[in-house]
């Protein structure tokens, strides 16, 4: 096989010995080069190769076009496996991995969609990565960059590589919370780290809120709409959707200001959607809407980012703003204004993608920059023509359209003057067939039980029609279908239902017109014609439509003849198209529910559990919050006979590490088993979980089937969690593969992460040999946190990461411990102690001593004149400290939306009151209240006993 190299790969110091691997893994001789498979790597399958007695040759295998290739990662010196960059964290025991022939490795390569016939050196983000030449010429380019490229030209990747070339804090924006989340997982893919380098990836959203948390929630279409409807009466003749749009892309979207209303009535007449006749009215809406903000609690974007530019100021060295055509000039420029030294950024886009009207061009985005036109006309954008998702028929007829907006409207501006090349080397098809039952019905029939499939059309209201006609979930308007990715994609009367203006588009444009291979760049004649911002929608959301395909698109249309079909040389297939559809296991329907609802997509992921996973309770009862309060009620207040509630009370105790709760079974009920909780360990603890254990965990699995894969077991943990405390990497693998939700919490504000950490800390083996990788699994890349009115993000590589994960797991002990060291609060010494249980994988030896754990404290001090103070601690007394109780963190609520909810509301510290001693209440009470969150009732333990407590101060 071929060799190919990692860009950042090294090799080794032993340089005749590497040279007769390399040949020998060319010539398929594994046994000479001693190649073994590391197991139980679902990330990822790599082998290794022996280079001497001590290093090892990493390296995975990939197929391009039939032919298999040896992709070199990196040299691991001093059989240090825990330190590779790819392995994360897995044991590797040498004695157990197996020999593994050449061609099992070939048998099992990663397909690639494209490598570079002449060079050997990939990039690697989650996987590998091979730039043409167009993008090799981007990537050696210093900034300030702009890049323009299709939908699947590798614009996010080949920005995500030359952002690891930039020093210092470095910031990626873009609209979609999902792209932005789905970025930092490749920058961060397989341990990759740069020294001397703070990344920050945000959604816009997020960056504003890192300026100033905005009150209330961002206004959407739908909020829009709904108020819209309220008081059309007083606006007829204004169209909702060209309203809002008008607002967000012309009133509201200046870098300068708002428009005041004389500016707005004397706006050019390509600056605007709306005649001069119309503006008046449309700027008594845009009064009425500002207004009606405040009233409903809601934000406006670009009314926030004028707001905060005052506020902003040089934070960054780097900045990459990705799909830039989705961002207001006001958006921009509030980014911009973040960065240290101008001109610093890389930015990137498609102005064909834009599906709402916001008069986008990149000649304003380069004025923008330049602040001089003729300046910004001498600016080069880069653009990629290469598309490497699309087939070669769904790219044709894409292409096709874009002859036929250029032809219809002139260029919008020099710079999107291209047509794409399909490198990716699939056909696929793009097929037209008659709206009638017979062809809905089949159609439906094949493709209703695949996650493969999605249907879409032009906007929100034409859903419900398409729910009558499709079983499946995955039904999507244009707008909410931008970022996602189908292998096929059904149209459903796109056309049809808007006859019109898809005709208008269409008019007067011949199949001659079309004939050219590349577009020219021609502007509109006429000035007072709004036809390119009134039918750009359409125009380009057929374009989105179809390049959501990856390989074949269904257009369901009634007017098969319709002038727009014909210029697309789309042909009736009649009612016998041929679709390819499997239906889907519920494993990947939940995996499927789980990114939309990570998307943002609740309204199809909720569909995803109606219509297909159809999840029952669990048959088994509970003990969450309610069930704990109530036995705890039986059993201290009520004194009910009988031994089971004080038993199920104990079972908690041991399975949460309640030594106080044990205590008063002890001292108060006489539950003397309890008077053995100090010496019992964590050993009785794991029968709560033990089928979690196993090797074999197909039951477990039918489990997530029949009760959905966040289900709880008795004690109140999602599968996940008690998986992660168990140390059951392939079932955490295999749960995280269905969907499982990393963040998810128990009633104390515990997700998997926490649990592992806990289990770590009550056992060493486990601590050694199984938190490692159970960490690289389900550790959040981030916590969200409000502090002081602004969104501060901890990042999971950084040391205020680690210690306020270890301080949520310690916090109810802070206020009874079997140890003594409760102090309401945490010292350094006390969280330097749990450190030191940790393995050095995760707690490097520098940042478990006192002294450093001491300065990360007093850094964050909410009081503290710091640069960089995120205001994470207060300082309850000399060297104690506890959560600030001013802070709020992001959670999201049950209805897909999030809110930022008090750091001890997340903690449940009134149900911590519940659990700890009793001479903490008052201290408790406290907190509670600095925190502005409603006093908890007495504690329900030791009521009868309470004199026996002193009172803490």
């Amino acid at each position: 096989m071929k060799i190919l190299e990692y860009a950042e790969f090294t090799p080794p110091r032993n340089s005749p010995q590497y040279d007769k691997v390399r040949q020998a893994i060319e010539r398929d001789d594994f046994r000479s080069a001693q190649v073994k498979k590391l197991v139980n790597l679902s990330h990822g399958k790599f082998y290794r190769a022996k280079l001497d007695y001590a290093d090892r040759l990493l390296f995975s295998t990939v197929r391009y076009q039939g032919e298999v290739y040896a992709l070199l990662l990196e040299v691991i010196e001093n059989h240090a496996y825990d330190k590779s960059r790819f392995l994360r964290g897995v044991a590797v025991d040498e004695d157990r991995i197996p020999d593994i022939e050449a061609a099992e490795a070939q048998a099992n390569a990663e397909p690639v969609r494209y490598l570079h016939p002449r060079h050997n050196r990939v990039h690697w983000l989650d996987k590998a990565i091979s730039f043409d030449d167009a993008q090799q010429s981007v990537y050696r380019l210093p900034a300030p960059l702009i890049i323009v490229g299709s939908a699947g030209s590798g614009k996010t990747a080949l920005t995500l590589e030359k952002m690891k070339h930039a020093p210092g804090d470095v910031l990626y924006v873009t609209h979609s919370a999902y792209l932005a989340q789905s970025a930092r997982d490749l920058y961060y893919a397989d341990g990759f780290r740069k020294d001397g380098q703070q990344c920050t990836f945000l959604s816009y959203r997020e960056f504003v809120e890192s300026i100033h948390v905005p009150a209330g929630r961002e206004a959407s279409w739908h909020d829009f709409s709904a108020w819209f409807a309220r008081v059309r009466q007083q606006f007829k003749g204004i169209d909702a959707h060209q309203a809002f749009e008008e607002i967000r892309g012309v009133i509201t979207a200046d870098a300068n200001g708002v428009l005041s209303r004389e500016q707005y009535l004397n706006l050019g007449q390509r600056q605007s959607i709306f005649a001069e006749r119309e503006r008046a009215t449309l700027y008594d809406l845009f009064e009425r809407y500002r207004a009606w903000l405040g009233e409903a609690q809601l934000f406006d974007l670009n009314l926030a980012a004028h707001e905060r530019l005052p506020q902003a100021a040089g934070r960054y060295d780097f900045v990459v703003i990705d799909e830039v055509q989705d961002f207001t000039m006001v958006q921009l420029a509030l980014v911009l204004k973040t960065l240290k030294k101008p001109g610093q950024f890389l930015m990137c886009g498609d102005s064909n993608q834009i599906v709402h009207p916001n008069f986008f061009a990149w000649s304003r985005v380069k004025t923008l920059f330049w602040r001089d036109a003729a300046l910004a006309e001498q600016q080069q954008l880069q653009v990629l023509r290469a598309n490497f998702r699309n087939g070669t028929q769904v790219t044709r007829i894409a292409n096709t359209l874009l002859k036929i907006k250029h032809s219809r409207f002139g260029s919008v501006d020099r710079e999107s003057n291209f047509l794409v090349d399909a490198v990716g080397g699939d056909t696929g098809a793009v097929s037209l067939l008659a709206d009638s039952d017979k062809v809905r019905r089949n159609l439906n029939t094949q493709t209703r039980r695949s996650t493969r499939f999605a249907v879409l059309v032009l906007r929100d209201e034409d859903k419900a029609e398409a729910k009558k006609q499709f079983d499946t979930p995955l039904i999507f308007s244009v707008h909410e279908a931008k970022g996602l990715e189908y292998d096929s994609i059904v149209l459903f009367r796109f056309i049809s239902d808007n006859r019109a203006p898809f005709g208008d588009i269409a008019d007067g444009v011949t199949i001659a017109d079309l004939a050219a291979e590349e577009l020219q760049y021609s502007r509109a004649k006429d000035k007072a014609d709004k036809s390119l911002e009134i039918y750009k929608f359409y125009v380009n959301a057929l374009y989105v439509a179809l390049t959501r395909a990856v390989r074949n698109v269904y257009l369901i249309e009634s007017d098969v003849l319709h002038p727009l079909l014909r210029l697309l040389e789309i042909a009736d297939s009649g009612a016998g198209a041929r679709v390819e559809a499997q239906a889907s296991s519920l494993e990947d329907w939940q995996k499927e529910a789980r990114k939309l609802a990570l998307q943002g997509k609740q309204e199809q992921a909720d569909a995803i559990e109606r219509m297909i996973l159809k999840t029952a309770p669990v048959p088994w009862p509970v003990f969450d919050e309610a069930r704990l309060r109530d036995t705890l009620r039986k059993v201290f207040i009520d004194k009910t006979p009988g031994s089971k509630h004080k038993s199920q009370l104990y079972d908690y105790a041991l399975a949460y590490d309640e030594p106080m709760l044990a205590l008063a079974l002890d001292a108060d009920t006489g539950y003397a088993q309890a008077g053995n909780f100090a010496q019992a360990g964590f050993a009785p603890a794991r029968r709560h979980f033990l089928p979690y254990f196993a090797l074999s965990f197909k039951d477990i699995l039918r489990q997530c089937d029949k009760h959905g894969v966040e289900h709880r077991t008795p004690m109140n943990l999602t599968p996940l969690m008690a998986a992660s405390a168990a140390g059951n990497v392939p079932l955490v693998e295999a749960l995280l593969a269905r969907g499982a939700d990393v963040e998810a919490v128990d009633h104390l504000g515990r997700n998997a992460l926490h649990w592992a950490i806990a289990t770590a800390l009550r056992d060493p083996a486990y601590a050694e040999k199984s938190l490692p990788a159970i960490w690289q699994l389900v550790a959040p890349a981030c916590i969200d946190v409000q502090a002081d009115g602004r969104l501060v993000r901890i990042e999971r590589h950084q040391s205020e990461y680690l210690l306020w994960q270890l301080m949520w797991v310690l916090f109810k002990s802070c206020f009874g411990s079997l140890e003594g060291d409760d102090h309401g609060a945490f010292d350094a010494g006390m969280l330097a102690a749990a450190l030191d249980k940790l393995p050095d994988a995760i707690a490097a030896p520098e940042r478990r001593k006192r002294a450093y754990v001491s300065g990360v404290l007093s850094r964050n001090e909410r009081d503290r004149e710091y640069a960089y103070n995120r205001q994470l601690f207060l300082r309850v007394t000399t060297g104690l400290y506890q959560f600030n109780p001013a802070l709020s963190l992001r959670r999201r609520g049950a209805e897909g939306g999030d809110a930022w909810v008090s750091v001890f509301a997340c903690l449940n510290l009134a149900l911590v009151k519940e659990l700890a001693e009793p001479s903490w209440e008052g201290h408790i009470d406290v907190l509670l209240n600095e925190a502005e969150l409603p006093a908890a009732p007495e504690a329900m333990m030791f009521v009868h006993h309470k004199e026996k407590w002193g009172a803490q101060d």
